[in-house]
């Protein structure tokens, strides 16, 4: 920005003030005379409206503007607050643009919360890690992988760390980390869900001597007000965090790592929708600081980037110290005929059963919360669904409810059925961990057994205490969802059993396969990972499926072959850009209005194709009808630009809600 002072003329300086409000611009204010004018990205108290709001100093008016400054609110009190940096500015500005956000919104990103803006209290002090306290020894994989990275201290660079499970990817980044560390720069750690840094908070003070600062929306209020101003301050000088962590003020950030970059739970799916792994490629280059993506299966975008020469791959192929990945076996369930109501096959039952007795832990895995996905009664055939959503409750008998996944309605567990009045009449329709856990326990009566769920492992406390049971050898059977999937080891954990392999297969997702096959490969890699080999059953009623008979040989090249055929001669990401528009209302009749309204506002462009409107799969979602547009495009149009062009000629009434994802991750 230019220089701001006031003029010889003695008319008052401006600056302008960008605000956290649906806003697409800042509003400029005039300065007193007796204030130097604050340099851009200090924060400021502001008129505005008929209040006072906290705002950040973006720049200066045009000098062509001819603004009439006697008009003009006059800028309020200037905060203490360390300054939003260039960087970080920049990153807002790319944000709202790309996602297509007004720059007010996609400020709310970057703002500190109010406990933040409570000066009146000294921040407490925090540890510093120590980088040479425990160093490792890495092998020769993991050490030129090091060794990459820590030869671009400075400047902006992408690495993928393409790792088999197992193989070391944390130590390799952690002495990326001690390298910044030793450099006096900060360092930006994200985790897919936070769940996950129960076990990393151990790891991370094993190696530093002290645990990390940690960044998720369960902080308190203090100690969330503590972390961002030692942040700013460079008092902190490491961060585990989930996606919202990317847009902390770091005074001096030397390295950003996404660890599991594949995981769609980077993905922003309300407000400012963003992919964390994406914007994180972004602030690494305004930082001008190099990034390591970590996964054991990599995004096929990732590999594309690799392909292009955007990423450097740093490949670690093997485990660490000799362990073996496990091998995998497919049970055609055609061919298993079990009772109703069961879920476990006759040799996957077996395997559990020799890996108990040998001591050894075994995991049976299903992606699916509560109890069962549908109840009905088996005298009307009355099915509870959730009223605010296109979507069945979910029983979880632990907590006697019925529950949406979707919205979080939740209501008691029914004692008679609302359409003929029937009790004891309600039937379980189909497996949740709950119902797997019941079954294991009547199978294993003598097994040390624990439910993995994010009900179970809703606090951080929760998931210490779980994961030392399992460390430990408290618990030998674990039953688990996804979330134990995720970057977990278990030095006894030698079975891994999954039921129901191809639940994700099905649907309109063009990435259902590449979901599929990275969620069972990291949960396959949970087995066998100390000296005791590991072995997999995949339950499938698709056992010549792709993504079973790749899994089976561990032939990832395979399946990415396969997934590379099918989606580039039809232009499907990442071979092409996608963006949806969802148009949703309270009222069907006006959201069908409104999404009609824009399909004929529709005027062809070269290399893009327009599809819909049509209902949206998932219909009904929070008490909104929705209807989706899906436009296709070559990845030479700036869709961003289209999209302004036609949406910004339409209008719809206030009570209609249009949102735009671009790049979207699914497609419910």
């Amino acid at each position: 920005a230019r220089e701001m002072v006031n003029s010889a003329s003695g008319h008052p300086a401006c600056v302008t003030v960008l605000l956290p409000v649906a806003v697409d611009q800042p509003f400029t204010y005039s300065v007193p005379a007796t204030h130097m004018p604050p340099a851009p990205g200090t924060f400021v108290r502001v008129p505005f409206r008929k209040s006072e709001t906290v705002g950040v100093v973006w720049g200066v008016p045009d000098a062509a503007a001819n603004l009439p400054v006697s008009k003009l609110k006059s800028l309020g009190e200037v905060l203490t607050l360390p300054p939003l940096a260039p960087p970080l500015r920049r990153l807002v500005d790319w944000t709202a643009h790309y996602t297509l956000t007004p720059l007010g919104v996609a400020l709310k990103l970057a703002m500190p919360t109010p406990e933040v803006l409570k000066t009146d209290k000294p921040p407490r002090a925090f540890p510093l890690p120590d980088p040479d306290h425990a160093p490792p020894q890495l092998g020769d994989g993991q050490a030129e992988a090091f060794r990459a990275v820590a030869a671009r201290p400075d400047g902006f660079q992408p690495f993928l760390l393409d790792g088999v499970t197992g193989s070391g990817k944390t130590e390799v980044y952690f002495e990326a980390v001690a390298a910044a560390l030793r450099q006096g720069r900060q360092a930006l750690i994200l985790l897919p869900e936070i769940a996950l840094s129960a076990q990393m908070l151990t790891r991370f003070a094993n190696r530093f001597g002290v645990p990390p600062a940690l960044w998720h929306s369960a902080l308190t209020p203090a100690l969330r007000r503590d972390t961002w101003r030692a942040i700013a301050d460079g008092a902190i000088r490491v961060v585990i965090g989930a996606r919202s962590a990317l847009f902390l003020p770091f005074a001096q950030l030397g390295l950003i790592v996404v660890d599991e970059e594949h995981d769609g739970s980077y993905k922003q799916e309300e407000g400012v929708i963003y992919n964390a792994r994406d914007l994180a490629v972004v602030r690494a280059r305004e930082e001008g600081i190099p990034l390591v993506l970590a996964s054991a299966t990599p995004s096929l975008e990732s590999l594309m980037n690799v392909e292009a020469g955007r990423y450097h791959r740093l490949h670690l192929p093997d485990r660490h110290a000799g362990a073996r990945y496990p091998e995998v076996a497919v049970i055609d369930m055609r061919k298993e005929k079990l009772p109703a109501g069961k879920w476990l096959s006759q040799p996957l039952q077996q395997a559990v059963r020799a890996t108990l007795e040998r001591g050894e832990q075994a995991l049976l895995f299903l992606n699916r919360r509560g109890y069962a996905p549908l109840t009905l009664c088996r005298t009307c055939g009355h099915r509870w669904q959730c009223p605010q959503c296109t979507a069945w409750l979910v029983a979880h008998r632990r907590q006697q409810q019925l529950q949406c996944h979707h919205c979080g309605f939740h209501d008691g567990w029914p004692v008679a059925c609302p359409a003929c009045a029937a009790t004891d009449s309600l039937t379980p329709c189909g497996p949740g961990v709950e119902r797997l856990a019941e079954e294991a326990a009547a199978l294993f009566p003598d097994a040390r057994l624990a439910q993995v769920s994010s009900d179970s492992m809703a606090s951080r406390t929760a998931a210490e205490t779980l994961i030392h049971q399992i460390t430990s050898g408290e618990v030998n059977l674990l039953v688990g969802t996804q979330i134990v999937a995720k970057g977990y080891h278990f030095p006894g954990l030698t079975l891994v059993g999954v039921v129901d392999a191809d639940m994700g297969l099905s649907g309109g997702d063009l990435r259902a396969a590449e979901k599929t096959w990275q969620m069972l490969h990291q949960v396959a890699g949970r087995a066998g990972r100390a000296d005791k080999p590991g072995r997999v059953y995949l339950q499938t009623f698709q056992p010549d499926h792709p993504v079973m008979q790749t899994l089976r040989r561990d032939d990832r090249p395979a399946f990415i072959r396969q997934q590379i055929l099918e989606r580039q001669p039809a232009h499907w990401p990442p071979f092409g850009r996608l963006v949806a528009v969802i148009v949703s209302a309270a009222d069907e009749g006006e959201a069908q209005t409104a999404a009609g309204t824009l399909g004929r506002a529709w005027r062809e462009v070269p290399e893009v194709i327009l599809l819909g409107p049509a209902p949206a799969p998932l219909f009904r979602l929070q008490g909104r009808y929705r209807f989706r547009f899906l436009l296709k495009a070559s990845r030479r149009v700036a869709v961003q630009e289209v999209l302004r062009g036609w949406l910004g000629g339409v209008r719809v009434p206030a009570s209609v809600r249009v949102q735009v994802d671009v790049d979207p991750y699914g497609f419910m």
